[in-house]
């Protein structure tokens, strides 16, 4: 299996990925003051929200290329 069918297939499953769940969130966490040693950190929850024509556009886009890979010229 070449790299181009490779990277299709990866592309078609985070496009259903996307249209499965269409938010992910991830804790980021950042140091606020730093006093000798005792050290302040605040962990902030921050949620992306994945639009439905990303996860389409994957799939089509995944698709496309394992159409096209396939021939020869």
């Amino acid at each position: 299996m070449n790299t181009v069918k490779i990277v299709a297939i990866m592309l078609i499953i985070a496009g259903v990925l996307g249209l499965v769940y269409d938010r992910f969130s991830y804790t980021k966490e950042t140091q606020e003051a730093k006093l000798g040693p005792l050290e302040l950190t605040v962990k902030d929850t921050q949620t992306v929200y994945v639009p439905v024509w990303v996860g389409i556009g994957a799939i089509v886009a995944g698709g496309g290329l394992l159409l096209f890979s396939g021939r020869k010229n």
